[in-house]
C-alpha cells in the first residue's frame, strides 16, 4: 500500500512512516500489549452497568460501534475480554464509497467504525456499551473525537438486531439522566447498512505500530483506561486480524 493515512501529529513530533500488516487471514492472539505504567489513563468515566442488558442467545454476536479514529476504537476492543475479532472499517453509507480516501472527504454518510464479534457467554453488549462509553469515545462531541473532526469521525451505535438496539437506546437514555458529563450526549443509535471492512493497513494499527506518535497520544491512554476500569475484563494479549510478529 502506498495510501498514508491523514492522522493529525502531536506538534513538533514527526508522523513516521506506516508499515504494512503482514500476511494471513485470520484473527489470532498477538504478543502482549502492556500499557507502560508511565501512561496516564487520563479521565475515566464511572458509567454505570446498562439497566436493560439481557442475555443473547448462540455462541456468537456481533457489535459496531463508530467512535472517532478505527485504530483505536479497534485497540481497546481487541483486548476485551470476550471478544474474538475486531475488526477496522466504514458503516453507515454504501459499498460504492467505502474506501479510506472518499470516506475521509466526510460526504459519505460512513463513520470509521469497528465490527466485534464477541461470545454473548463472556461479556455482554451492554458490557461492550459500557466500555464505550466509559473510555473509548466522549460521546459530547459532534462529528469530532480528539483532533479528528468531520462526519466520519462521530460517535454512533449500529445495532445488528433487535435487541441490541434496544439496549443501546435504553443505555443512552439511562446514562443522559445520569448526568455523567456537562453537555449532552450527541450518540446516535443509527440504522445498520452494512459493515465493509477497511483497508490491510489500517488493521491492527495500534498493535503493530505502539510507539507511532497519534496512538501514543491518543490510544495507549485508552487502553490503559480499559485495564484501570475494567480490571475483569481486560486481557493481556490482542486479539489481532493478522498475525503479529
Amino acid at each position: 500500500m502506498t495510501d498514508t493515512p491523514n492522522r493529525p501529529l502531536i506538534a513538533g513530533i514527526s508522523a513516521g512512516l506506516l508499515l504494512l500488516a503482514a500476511a494471513g487471514t485470520m484473527a489470532t492472539r498477538s504478543p502482549a500489549i502492556a500499557p507502560s505504567p508511565r501512561v496516564d489513563p487520563g479521565p475515566i468515566v464511572r458509567a454505570p452497568a446498562p439497566l436493560l442488558d439481557p442475555a443473547e442467545p448462540g455462541r456468537t454476536a456481533t457489535a459496531v460501534f463508530a467512535g472517532g479514529c478505527f485504530w483505536g476504537v479497534q485497540g481497546v476492543y481487541q483486548h476485551v475480554e470476550g471478544v474474538t475479532s475486531a475488526l477496522s472499517g466504514y458503516a453507515g453509507g454504501k459499498a460504492q464509497t467505502a474506501d479510506y480516501q472518499t470516506v475521509g472527504s466526510g460526504s459519505t454518510g460512513h463513520a470509521e467504525s469497528v465490527k466485534i464479534v464477541y461470545d454473548p457467554r463472556r461479556i455482554s453488549y451492554g458490557t461492550l456499551l459500557r466500555i464505550f462509553f466509559a473510555v473509548v469515545a466522549d460521546p459530547t462531541t459532534l462529528n469530532r473525537q480528539g483532533p479528528d473532526q468531520g462526519t466520519q469521525y462521530r460517535t454512533a451505535i449500529f445495532p445488528t438486531t433487535p435487541q441490541q438496539k434496544a439496549v443501546a437506546e435504553a443505555y443512552i437514555a439511562q446514562l443522559a439522566g445520569a448526568k455523567l458529563w456537562k453537555a449532552p450526549i450527541v450518540t446516535k443509535v443509527e440504522r445498520y447498512q452494512g459493515f465493509y471492512p477497511a483497508e490491510k493497513y489500517h488493521q491492527d494499527f495500534l498493535t503493530r505500530k505502539p510507539d507511532y506518535p497519534y496512538i501514543v497520544y491518543n490510544d495507549l491512554p485508552k487502553v490503559e483506561a480499559l485495564r484501570v476500569a475494567f480490571p475483569n475484563h481486560f486481557q493481556k494479549q490482542a486479539v489481532t486480524v493478522y498475525p503479529i510478529g
